[in-house]
């Protein structure tokens, strides 16, 4: 068995360091106070790594950020990455004072912030969760603790804890555990992060933050790994590209649904369920999550749906690094297969509801053309590399499509909460909520 990986985090306003030889690989983790600003993988034999490589590489992405942060958010493109290419500039040091006034600015205060974390069944990880919202730095106005376990094996670790609202939902679930986490929460902002996540000491004032511009109705956040310790980890963040790994803002609008609409709208790339918030206004307008999608039902996706409706109801999603967590990725191969069997499961039955509530788009394109397309470009990738864990991993993505074609064939399923056409757009008055 191959030696844990470190993570390491370097400030870049501290100037470059050396990072001296090891036998175990590092992932470094470039900052310039509390900004993220790009990561860089090296394998034992890369280091050691001299403070000139990190000097150099560092320049470019100071470059990028604070490109990045002179003006508005840049759109998102099709793939997900700023509409207009960053050009770095070869004078990264006269961008330094940018980077301060923007890391240096206070976060407003989280008093109109719910929080909502539903678990099941792991109560060490909700208390090392409960714990990091505990230690903010802007405490939120509210706690809700969705127990989705049948035991309600929650309910002692959100006891006694000031400003913790818990609800037992034992109908199992996650959208159904969010709903019922959205009907609890009190706050104008509510917020969503998972019990296997550690949120940094700023999260919830940067949360809040993203919500300033007025236009905005969602937040999307970075998912950095909390640990890189197995060979299952490591191919889920490294390999496979893990959550999000993009450190500019990034704003997602209808004309991003647009242009992707012939290819099936690239709304997973907005961000990571892990990680994300809402004007509770958006609720009362579209909704709540949708109970067929997510873990516990068909699989996954019950997040890039939504994000789906907020766009097609002319609203805008913005992607903020600032507002990072750490998650504690899946351990084992066979934990990792289970969820890439379920993403894929989820993914598909999420096109199949939204081809039934918006009319015919690119989402059977993207069912019965390019998941094809994908399958085959990665099994002769993995082929070629001699990767076998990869296609054993893309067994389990074919089973999960497979598995997500049969909702194709549940008309009762697919019936319920049709729509027969896209919502009203969002009011211009639920974005001051």
């Amino acid at each position: 068995m191959s030696e844990p990986w470190i993570v390491k985090h370097l400030d870049l306003s501290q100037g470059p360091q050396d990072i001296p030889a090891s036998d175990r690989g590092h992932l470094l983790v470039f900052w310039w106070r509390d900004l993220p600003l790009g990561t860089k993988a090296l394998s034992p034999a890369e280091l050691p790594f001299r403070r000139g490589h990190v000097a150099a590489l560092a320049a470019e992405m100071i470059a990028d950020q604070a490109l990045a942060r002179a003006g508005a958010p840049m759109r998102a493109g099709i793939d997900g990455a700023p509409i207009s290419p960053i050009r770095p500039t070869d004078a990264p040091g006269e961008l330094l004072p940018l980077l301060d006034r923007v890391a240096g600015r206070p976060a407003p205060a989280a008093d109109l912030l719910s929080v909502v974390i539903c678990t099941r069944d792991r109560p060490a990880m909700l208390a090392a969760c409960l714990d990091s919202l505990t230690a903010q730095r802007c405490p939120p106005g509210q706690v809700v603790v969705v127990d989705n376990a049948p035991s309600a094996s929650a309910r002692e670790v959100a006891a006694g804890r000031n400003g913790v609202t818990y609800v037992h939902e034992p109908r199992p679930g996650l959208s159904i555990a969010r709903n019922a986490g959205v009907a609890a929460a009190s706050g104008e902002i509510v917020a969503f992060t998972d019990d296997d996540v550690e949120l940094p000491d700023n999260w919830t004032g940067e949360i809040v933050r993203a919500f300033e511009d007025p236009s905005v109705d969602a937040v999307t956040g970075l998912v950095l790994p909390a640990r890189l310790d197995t060979a299952a980890q490591r191919a889920f963040e490294l390999d496979l590209g893990g959550f999000t790994q993009r450190y500019v803002p990034l704003r997602f609008d209808a004309r991003f649904l647009e242009a992707t609409r012939a290819m099936g709208p690239q709304v997973w790339r907005i961000g990571a369920g892990a990680n994300m918030a809402f004007r509770r206004a958006v609720f009362a307008a579209l909704g709540g999550f949708d109970e067929r999608l997510g873990a516990g039902a068909s699989g996954c996706s019950e997040d890039s749906e939504y994000w789906y409706r907020i766009l097609a109801a002319g609203g805008v999603c913005l992607y903020e690094p600032r507002a990072y967590v750490r998650h504690h990725h899946r351990r084992t191969w066979p934990e990792l297969r289970a969820q890439y069997r379920a993403y894929m499961r989820g993914h598909v039955s999420a096109l199949v509801v939204q081809a039934d509530r918006y009319g015919p788009s690119g989402d059977a394109t993207r069912i019965f053309k390019q998941l094809p397309i994908y399958f085959a470009k990665t099994a002769l990738g993995a082929v070629q590399t001699l990767s076998g864990w990869r296609l054993a991993l893309l067994a389990h993505e074919v089973t999960g499509w497979a598995q997500g074609l049969g909702y194709l064939c549940r008309p009762g399923w697919r019936r319920r909460e049709r729509r027969a056409a896209a919502p009203e757009p969002l009011a211009r008055e639920i974005r001051h909520a």
